[in-house]
């Protein structure tokens, strides 16, 4: 099946951009300041915590898709493992979504803004990933050079998803955010979590 694998690691590669999606909500990025904001404080834990299981459900996703592209699997096996990963995503960003929402505005200059921004990308997110899963239920496995064609189409779509779509939740870390996920213990352990998923995928 040489002809879908380099296509294939264009996806991989394309996705792995992705994950900086979710990293950048749980990064703890700045040193950590002193003057503590109790409330901050609060609602980041609760963001992080929220957060934290769907770091390591979009990390196994990514580490099921590198799978499948270094073991020259069959386009039949690509397809199952790239459309659960990518509807892993879908859910996983949800959920993200649905913390930071549950969580409510921080107690920062234009909090709620930030957030309601944050919420309208991660929601965004979700719906971009679903669609790729269809997209991915769609191609024909039977057809290696139309099925190659359609992994490029896909990993086109992904590289551009991963350029784009994390402003809000940049501009949501940015300053007192930023120090309090620093602060914050859970905030880290997302982060780590992430970056250290089981590289085979998820039962489910």
């Amino acid at each position: 099946m040489e002809g879908t694998k380099p296509v294939n690691k264009k996806l991989a590669a394309a996705l792995s951009g992705g994950a900086v999606l979710v990293l950048a909500l749980t990064g703890c990025t700045g040193a950590g300041a002193d003057d503590k904001n109790e409330a901050l404080d609060a609602w980041v834990k609760q963001v992080c915590e929220g957060v934290r299981p769907q770091t390591q459900k979009i990390a196994a996703a990514n580490a099921a898709i590198q799978k499948v592209t270094s073991d020259n699997s069959s386009p039949a096996d690509v397809q199952k493992t790239d459309s659960q990963a990518f509807q892993d995503m879908a859910d996983a960003y949800a959920a993200i979504s649905a913390a930071v929402s549950k969580a409510g505005a921080p107690k920062v200059d234009e909090g709620q803004k930030k957030q309601q921004d944050a919420v309208k990308e991660l929601d965004a997110l979700g719906t971009s990933y679903a669609s790729l899963k269809q997209q991915m239920d769609k191609l024909d496995t039977k057809d290696q050079a139309k099925f190659a064609d359609g992994l490029n189409g896909i990993a086109a779509e992904l590289k551009k998803l991963s350029k784009t779509g994390n402003d809000a939740l940049k501009t949501l870390e940015e300053g007192e955010v930023g120090q309090a996920m620093a602060r914050q213990p859970s905030c880290r352990s997302a982060s780590a979590s992430a970056s250290a998923a089981p590289s085979s995928p998820a039962a489910g």
